[in-house]
């Protein structure tokens, strides 16, 4: 059982073990409480082995989820393919596409709140090929064509029943970061929206700092640059805060 073999019957990991039974005996503000937060990039195919994405490392998804952990909540955790493992002590469901991972929320609601900082891709492509593109010879690239993916954070902001309490979205942008996300809370009808500008200059995305301004409907808080599991604490807290 814990001989380091495989099998049905071997032992969790210990650091797994630990959090889930830190998880169970929490008597934090968000016990009793279910929250859904997806994470990482989606892979949108072109062809069996090449892909189109956004660029995330999930770092910032999993310290939340970790940082909700914490305090009790009860954790869904929809990831695409990230660079960084997910938490123990959360239920993990791993997704790839947008259409996955949006089936995948829907499947895992209802929920007090969902925090949407997954960095789902935009596009994909509408004829993906069955086999591999091969070059031939004649310098021409192959006419890929492009269909929307489903908007997920607008589809649980809008739900008409079973809506979550607590509706936070991600805006990562490279200008006009603040009237971007404004915008983007008002069009989407989220509560919240959580901005940050992943220029290339900044060095967030990737990186293990972030510098984010959490935008409601009454304020816009500018938060000084801090570690990611720093900014997911705080947003945990102002969660608790919210849902008390």
């Amino acid at each position: 059982m814990a001989c380091g073999e495989y099998g049905p019957g071997r032992m969790a990991e210990p650091v797994a073990i630990l959090a889930s039974a830190e998880a169970m005996l929490s008597q934090g503000p968000l016990s009793g409480k279910t929250v859904l937060v997806t994470s990482g990039p989606t892979l949108e195919p072109i062809d069996p082995v090449r892909y189109i994405a956004n660029r995330s490392s999930g770092a910032q998804g999993t310290a939340i989820a970790v940082a909700l952990r914490d305090l009790g909540a009860k954790v869904l955790f929809v990831t695409g393919p990230a660079e960084v493992p997910p938490p123990a002590g959360v239920k993990v469901i791993r997704v790839e596409t947008a259409r996955q991972m949006l089936d995948a929320v829907q499947a895992a609601l209802p929920a007090d709140a969902a925090v949407m900082a997954a960095a789902v891709a935009d596009w994909r492509v509408a004829n993906a090929a069955g086999s591999k593109l091969k070059k031939d010879g004649t310098g021409k690239a192959p006419a890929l064509e492009f269909a929307e993916n489903p908007d997920i954070l607008a589809t649980v902001s809008q739900m008409a029943k079973g809506r979550p309490r607590l509706v936070v979205g991600f805006a990562a942008e490279t200008d006009d970061v603040v009237a971007h996300a404004v915008a983007k809370r008002a069009r989407k009808r989220c509560d919240w929206i959580v901005a940050n500008d992943v220029s290339p200059g900044t060095g967030i995305m990737g990186g293990s700092e972030n510098a984010v301004v959490l935008i409601t409907a009454d304020v816009q808080e500018v938060w000084p640059r801090m570690a990611k599991d720093a900014v997911a604490r705080r947003l945990a807290q102002r969660i608790a805060e919210a849902l008390a």
